[in-house]
């Protein structure tokens, strides 16, 4: 079977930025997702696309083609005074490269990471940690099958046990994409074994 459109896809990769090693997943966890929908880079599914188990890729995104280019824009400047706890500047959070989570003015939830401090401001970059960046891929299908009706209606694939069904996000989120009701033995995320 192939890499297409519907299809669960399990594969392993190495991501190589800048010379290091920056991501991986192995055969013990493998990255699975459903492929053409959107989990995952365009063009990272496409370079996949039309593989089968047991085929090796190697593939470089440059940065339009993986998180964009660096935005100058996205640099936000903030008062020192916003990082603020019970009257006191929180110093220890203030440190170039630290990510903090930070609240934008819809009230979403976003990252933001420290990108200077000096000492009347902190300014904050909400670029995606890989804008600018080449992306470097070396990896492995390992695994294609016909992704199930719940795992289509819930958007991403899920561990079973058998012919359980798909567990919902409700009943408990691991906070990688992936769920389990732990009180559901027909259903546990690889995570909660």
């Amino acid at each position: 079977m192939k890499a297409e459109k519907n299809k669960v896809v399990s594969l392993t990769y190495e991501l190589i930025v800048d010379g290091a090693l920056a991501d991986k997943a192995d055969e013990n966890r493998p990255l699975e997702y459903i492929h053409g929908t959107g989990m995952l880079l365009p063009k990272f599914e496409s370079e996949v696309e039309g593989k089968e188990p047991g085929e090796e890729f190697e593939f470089t995104l440059t940065p339009e083609e993986g998180y964009g280019t660096f935005d100058e824009s996205r640099l936000i400047g903030l008062p020192k005074e916003a990082f603020m706890m019970d009257g006191k500047v929180r110093d220890d959070l203030l440190v170039i490269g630290k990510m903090i989570p930070m609240v934008n003015d819809a009230g979403q939830v976003v990252n933001g990471i420290v990108y200077d401090v000096t000492d009347e401001t902190v300014t904050m970059n909400f670029n995606h940690p890989m804008a600018g960046k080449t992306l470097n891929f070396t990896g492995k299908v390992i695994e294609v099958r016909d992704a199930t009706e719940k795992e289509l209606q819930k958007g991403h694939p899920c561990k079973h046990h058998g012919d359980s069904e798909c567990c919902h996000k409700e009943k408990g989120h691991h906070g990688d994409g992936d769920c389990c009701n732990k009180e559901d033995s027909d259903c546990c995320h690889k995570d909660a074994e």
